[in-house]
């Protein structure tokens, strides 16, 4: 798949552009300061995206190795996605969450309970991913009647008060102690060198010392974390410790489902089916939203609503979200998105690979179309990043300390758009080490 020759970066002021610059200062009157940073090299403000391409507000092109966040699968702005949900707002922009449900939520609840693996059947809708978690932590104390939790260093499961109880990265965790109960017992995340029957006998251990551990909380692949992909067979682990222990087994596949990994959903690539399943990012192609599917067994521990409901939001199952969920997920069957990654992730592997060879590189990891080059410091990491935007390519610092880069294109990038962004990004860390 190639890309018509005006999909390439164009870099046509200095970055950022004046109109940036004058956007950030007028930002910086107005957003309260811990949100966005803003310094001298650094951010441009978009106007618009389309696929793997983002202009701003100063007519510069760039080529996306985020996604976003990871929310744009199918490409920013996928027009099916978009008329979709402009459809829908045209006809019904908001319902009555649950009182008056709508169509369009049903035919949703339907199609996630389609997708996704195994006995996944029953869904909860929210807005964001840690709305998604702390739904999912209702559902385990009401369906094992136990309190605590299992979760990982490492872990970003979102920032709100409740998805901090299960922070593995201490500076989100930190400035808010006072407020975040302490119910959670972390381990370590193994990476792919950790030997099995180690990171599993951890596990077992922390069950058996604690029973009234009623949930084990994991990202089959760290994402924020610095995308840290366990040993193969721990998920499998997991599932059968949870099982041993009347645990349930949430995965947070935020980050990871839709086809990141080369499978729609990374458990997939085990053949394991978790209690719950926590979705995001790029479920809507970028309207927010949110879901936590699972069991009948988990979720039939909620009572049904006899008129107020226990858990709701006022925008649940937002119309235009749900059509816009509905026509992406049309479109990641029709642009075959999984065999697309699967297809592609070893030369996108080897390609990052080559950078093992520079000195300041310490570790080059992923699967599918998630990966992490780690630097040898967060400064380093950053002037990489800083340095590709001013050549037309976004790229996302990670990593628990800052000091890994993410590779996380849009799934439907061109072949030569992908060649392209790593290109840019390889020479950016050569030249930008060189010069240390």
């Amino acid at each position: 798949m190639s890309a018509p020759r005006d999909a390439f970066e164009s870099i046509v002021t200095e970055i950022p552009g004046p109109r940036s610059r004058e956007l950030a200062a007028r930002l910086a009157r107005v957003e309260a300061p811990g949100v966005t940073y803003l310094g001298p090299e650094f951010p441009v403000f978009w106007e618009s995206a389309a696929g793997a391409l983002v202009t701003d507000v100063d007519g510069n092109r760039y080529l996306d190795l985020t996604s976003a966040f990871g929310v744009a699968a199918t490409g920013h702005t996928n027009p099916r996605v978009a008329a979709a949900a402009a459809d829908q707002a045209q006809r019904l922009i908001h319902g009555m969450g649950d009182v008056h449900p709508t169509e369009v939520r049903l035919r949703l609840l339907e199609r996630l309970a389609e997708i996704t693996p195994g006995n996944l059947c029953k869904s909860y809708l929210a807005t964001s991913g840690a709305e998604a978690v702390e739904f999912a932590l209702k559902t385990a104390l009401l369906a094992t009647g136990k309190p605590r939790a299992l979760a990982f260093v490492g872990a970003y499961h979102g920032l709100s008060l409740g998805a901090l109880e299960l922070a593995g990265i201490e500076r989100f965790r930190q400035p808010f102690a006072p407020l975040v109960a302490e119910r959670a017992t972390f381990l370590p995340f193994p990476n792919a060198a950790t030997p099995l029957d180690t990171a599993l006998d951890a596990v077992r251990a922390a069950l058996a010392h604690d029973p009234a551990i009623g949930a084990v909380v994991a990202e089959p692949v760290q994402g924020r974390g610095g995308v840290i992909v366990p040993p193969a067979g721990w998920l499998r682990g997991l599932r059968a410790l949870c099982d041993e222990h009347g645990a349930l087994l949430i995965l947070d596949e935020i980050y990871t489902g839709f086809g990141r990994t080369g499978t729609m959903f990374a458990c997939e690539r085990e053949g394991v089916v978790p209690d719950l399943l926590c979705l995001g990012k790029a479920l809507a192609g970028g309207v927010p939203l949110s879901a936590t599917v699972g069991t009948a067994r988990a979720m039939d521990a909620w009572p049904r609503s006899t008129g107020e409901a226990l858990h709701t939001s006022t925008f649940l199952g937002n119309p235009p979200a749900c059509a816009a969920a509905l026509a992406n997920l049309d479109e990641l069957a029709r642009l075959d998105v999984v065999g697309r990654v699967r297809a592609r992730e070893k030369l996108l592997g080897e390609r990052l690979g080559r950078l093992r060879a520079v000195p300041a590189v310490r570790d080059v990891r992923g699967l599918g179309f998630l990966w992490a080059v780690e630097f040898s410091g967060a400064e380093l990491a950053n002037r990489v990043v800083v340095r590709a935007l001013a050549r037309g390519l976004i790229l996302l610092q990670s990593g628990t300390s800052g000091t890994s880069i993410t590779i996380a294109p849009p799934l439907v990038v061109a072949d030569d758009q992908l060649a392209r962004a790593l290109d840019v990004f390889e020479r950016t860390v050569h030249e930008t080490r060189e010069e240390r």
